[in-house]
């Protein structure tokens, strides 16, 4: 069983770190100007851009 990786706004940061918004499908998404929050363990993710949209952890959220 892994670790969650894409979060919903008002969920709780697994670790410290910066994050960045992902579409629907990460690996195919095309947002221009994602909006970065850098948070601390234990803090919630703010709202995003659109419904559509999660929070990924930056490292995590490059185009393969």
């Amino acid at each position: 069983m892994g670790e969650k990786t894409e979060f919903e706004p008002g969920d709780k940061a697994p670790n410290d770190g910066e994050y960045t918004e992902v579409g629907e499908k990460s690996f195919v998404t095309e947002i221009k100007n994602p909006k970065r929050v850098t948070l601390q363990k234990g803090e919630a993710f703010p709202e995003t851009s659109n419904h559509n949209r999660k929070w990924k952890k930056l490292t995590k959220a490059r185009v393969h």
